[in-house]
């Protein structure tokens, strides 16, 4: 399975690159907006199996870590409305498109198998970071910069989550 998540993301990065080809802060509005689906895909399945009777030794310590990284997203995703990421119709379309699907696949995806649903995340984290950095590169802003961190910080969670399903 890790070598179709690699594909899957391999592919929709190189959409995403030629969709938003020196159009930056929208690519981020679009990223950060897909970003939160799988926390929130988390979140809904914990809940469910919650609601089962099924919760397991660290069900908690996960609701609230993926809590907090959808809040974290949500934080990023505006900041880049207020840069004028979300302005356009099209682009506000195509990213609640991309969302809708990738939350239901989330969804089956760590119903079936958490340790991949959080490794398609991990290869989503480790993108978002790369991006990020480039854009630094030529760009000074601190609050990219945070952003930055607070991705490679999601990617080591999920990487500690994913540890937890051995």
């Amino acid at each position: 399975m890790k070598k179709f998540n690699t594909l899957v993301i391999e592919t929709t990065v190189s959409v995403l690159d030629f969709l938003y080809m020196r159009r930056d802060i929208q690519r981020f509005w679009v990223l950060e907006e897909i970003a939160r689906a799988p926390y929130f895909a988390f979140l809904s399945v914990l809940h469910f199996k919650e609601s089962l009777g099924l919760r397991g030794e660290a069900h908690i310590r996960l609701m609230k870590r993926h809590f907090e990284q959808t809040l974290n997203e949500t934080e990023h995703l505006e900041y880049m409305e207020q840069l004028g990421g979300a302005d356009r119709l099209v682009d506000r379309v195509f990213a609640k498109s991309l969302v809708l699907v990738y939350y239901w696949v989330m969804v089956l995806y760590y119903l079936i198998s958490p340790k991949n649903a959080y490794h398609l995340n991990m290869l989503v984290e480790e993108h978002a970071a790369h991006t990020y950095a480039k854009y630094l590169a030529h760009t000074y802003d601190k609050n990219i910069e945070k952003i930055l961190q607070d991705e490679i910080d999601h990617y080591n969670e999920l990487k500690e989550s994913m540890e937890m399903f051995k």
